[in-house]
């Protein structure tokens, strides 16, 4: 997981892990989810991957588009 900039120093993300054609992110609970192109649409996720990368927007754009879009939440442990 890389952490995550949180340029804009109000997002509940901490951390994030990107592969081709799906995200982890993970919220300041420790909660991890995966979202994917299937779960949650390509065009988002690659937004989301893009929003990651910037360090910034990822906790709104989840919550204003993807909040409920998971393929699964993933239990702490390794990757």
């Amino acid at each position: 997981m890389e952490r995550y900039k949180n340029h804009g120093g109000e997002s509940g993300v901490v951390a994030y892990d990107i592969d081709a054609g799906q995200i982890i992110v993970e919220f300041h609970d420790g909660k991890r989810y995966l979202y994917t192109e299937d779960s949650a649409g390509a065009a988002n996720v690659a937004r989301m991957q893009e929003l990651a990368r910037a360090g910034e927007g990822l906790g709104a754009f989840i919550n204003r588009h993807v909040r409920d879009h998971y393929a699964k939440q993933i239990k702490w442990g390794p990757l």
